[in-house]
């Protein structure tokens, strides 16, 4: 069996699933055993985008639907193609394939660098917010209480909504300051029967790992993620 989509730039990038997992690059994620398997993540050089290109080893989940196992960037594939659907900035795909090789998977996720952004865990630890000011803080907030109730209201759930996956651009734009979110790292994504069920612990867990977002902020986002949910 081998699952995969065409080539996003064929004008930059050709080739089959063996140049790309022949291409070497620095790690920014080690490899590290789950599910029985092995993934990491490396940035590759490019003519203009840098790369990251998720590489896994025997990386799998079990479902239902896929009782013996299915590649884990095959599940997130689907959910950066959902998201993106329900207007939610995610990194661009370039590659996405997987194939058995002896019996084992193999599988990769290549996709566009956001350029620009930092993770809100890096927004918070540098000067950023006393940077871009209390106006700027303020949309960033909103901005993230709109992007996570587009995703629930979607029925889908991020899985692992920590601050180092929620992405963060602050730049100005015809003298106004803008802010956009984005979200990375959705293979534990998946689709829920309901939006409660979706919000439920995505919000627990970013509440849980950012401490940095002041209770003041946090009720801040959370009205603004009511209203957004409530209004969509």
């Amino acid at each position: 069996m081998n699952e995969s989509i065409t080539l996003q730039s064929p004008e930059l990038f050709t080739g089959t699933f063996q140049c790309w997992w022949n291409r070497q690059g620095e790690w920014v994620e080690e490899p590290n055993v789950r599910r029985a398997g092995e993934s990491g993540v490396q940035r590759l050089s490019a003519a203009s985008t840098p790369l990251y290109s998720k590489r896994q080893t025997g990386h799998l989940y079990r479902s239902l639907r896929h009782p013996l196992g299915r590649p884990t960037v095959l599940r997130e594939q689907d959910a950066l193609d959902a998201l993106e659907c329900l207007g939610v900035r995610v990194p661009k795909i370039v590659f996405c394939s997987a194939r058995k090789v002896a019996g084992q998977w193999q599988a990769l996720l290549v996709t566009e660098s956001l350029e620009g952004f930092v993770s809100l865990d890096e927004w918070y630890r540098s000067d950023a917010p006393q940077r871009w000011g209390e106006a700027v803080q303020r949309q960033m907030l909103e901005e993230l209480a709109l992007t996570l109730s587009r995703l629930h209201r979607g029925r889908w759930q991020h899985g692992c909504c920590y601050p180092k996956h929620i992405f963060v651009k602050a730049e100005e734009v015809a003298g106004r300051p803008t802010v956009e979110i984005a979200l990375i790292d959705l293979e534990k994504s998946r689709q829920r029967l309901r939006v409660a069920s979706a919000s439920r612990r995505d919000l627990d867990q970013l509440r849980r790992h950012c401490p940095e977002m002041s209770p003041a902020e946090w009720t801040l986002f959370k009205s603004a993620y009511d209203k957004a949910l409530a209004a969509q």
